[in-house]
C-alpha cells in the first residue's frame, strides 16, 4: 500500500465529497439545508404547488424578506421550481422539483422529531441553565463557586 501525503488525502476526500473536509462543497449544501426556514418551506410546499401568500400564512413568524430569500435559495439549489403565470395579477407558484421530492422524506421525520421532542429539549435546557447559572464567581478570590441545587443556597468548594 502506497503512503499518501496529507495533501493527497485532502484531495481524495474533496473528490469524494466528505463534509468533514473544510473545502468540501457538500458543506454548503449542508449549510443551506440546516436553515430553519428551508425545512419549513419544503414541508409547506410538499403538499403541492403553493403561492407566496399561502406560504407566508402557513409559516408563522417568517418575514417577507426571509421567505423571499429562502425561496430564491431553494430555487437556485434546484429544490423548488418557480412558475410565473401571465395573468392580472401575475400568479407565481412554487413546487418541489424531483430533487426537492427526493429530499422531502428526510425533512419530514426531522420536523416530526422536533415537534415530538419539544418538551424533552426544553427540560434539558432548563436543567442545563440551572446547572450553569448556579456557578457564581466568589467576591474575594474570583474562583467559581457552585450552588448546590438541592440545598437552598449553600455553596460547594470553589472550582
Amino acid at each position: 500500500m502506497a503512503t499518501r501525503t496529507a495533501a493527497q488525502r485532502r484531495a481524495e476526500a474533496k473528490e469524494a465529497y466528505d463534509a468533514f473536509m473544510a473545502a468540501c462543497p457538500s458543506r454548503k449544501v449542508f449549510e443551506t439545508l440546516s436553515d430553519k426556514w428551508v425545512g419549513l418551506v419544503l414541508a409547506a410546499i410538499s403538499a403541492g404547488p403553493r403561492r407566496y401568500g399561502e406560504l407566508k400564512t402557513e409559516i408563522a413568524g417568517v418575514s417577507p424578506k426571509m421567505l423571499t430569500q429562502t425561496l430564491r435559495t431553494l430555487e437556485r439549489s434546484g429544490l423548488i421550481d418557480r412558475t410565473v403565470t401571465a395573468s392580472v395579477p401575475v400568479r407565481v407558484d412554487y413546487e418541489l422539483t424531483a430533487l426537492g421530492r427526493d429530499l422531502y422524506p428526510l425533512i419530514t421525520p426531522l420536523k416530526a422529531w422536533a415537534e415530538n421532542n419539544v418538551d424533552a429539549i426544553r427540560a434539558a435546557e432548563q436543567a442545563y441553565d440551572l446547572r450553569t447559572s448556579a456557578r457564581q464567581p466568589t467576591a474575594v478570590t474570583g474562583a467559581t463557586a457552585v450552588m448546590d441545587p438541592v440545598d437552598t443556597g449553600a455553596l460547594s468548594a470553589p472550582r
